[in-house]
């Protein structure tokens, strides 16, 4: 099971990155809070002091088309914020 998916780039998620020295990113629904941080420890070579994570419920969309209104959901995805030991960094754009 792959636990990182992909990292969460927001104004906020970069506010807390420069402020906190904290990182968001969007992970498996299974996956616990042991797994992501033996999983970001692995994969950036950084240490993590915390792990907080949230499900996020998706959105209902509506929208027009010649049928009518056609409704659809975004489905839920959980997101983790990672805290990192003072001194740590991680560089999105610069990973091997």
């Amino acid at each position: 099971m792959e636990i990182l998916i992909s990292p969460v780039v927001s104004e906020k998620a970069t506010g807390l990155s420069e402020k906190r020295n904290q990182y968001a990113f969007k992970v498996a629904l299974k996956a616990n809070k042991i797994e992501i941080k033996k999983a970001v420890e692995a994969f950036f070579g950084v240490t993590v002091v915390n792990v907080n994570t949230m499900v996020v419920m998706g959105k209902r969309k509506t929208r027009y088309s010649k049928k009518g209104f056609v409704g659809s959901k975004k489905s839920n995805y959980k997101k983790a914020i990672v805290t990192l030991k003072e001194g740590d960094v991680i560089d999105f754009f610069n990973v091997n």
